[in-house]
């Protein structure tokens, strides 16, 4: 049975946040790393966070620097679920 679902997609109609295909984090434990990291940035270093929230320390600091899940919402579009 396929279903509809509206999901966040960027500029470009990408898919982005917990609604990526390929995304490991949801967009409410991507708001708490960035928390945990605010709060004590030298207790909460990229590997900490990244053993907690099992991600690689590459994928936390990316986060934290801004260079993956910083993308705001420009539309929705309707995707097709098996």
């Amino acid at each position: 049975v396929m279903a509809d679902r509206v999901v966040k997609v960027n500029d470009h109609g990408l898919r982005i946040g917990d609604d990526h295909p390929r995304a490991k984090l949801t967009d409410r434990e991507v708001d708490h790393l960035l928390e945990l990291r605010e709060s004590d940035p030298e207790f909460w270093s990229y590997a900490r966070l990244a053993e907690v929230f099992d991600i690689s320390k590459s994928q936390a600091g990316n986060i934290c620097r801004g260079k993956q899940r910083n993308q705001t919402a420009k539309d929705f579009a309707t995707v097709h679920m098996p």
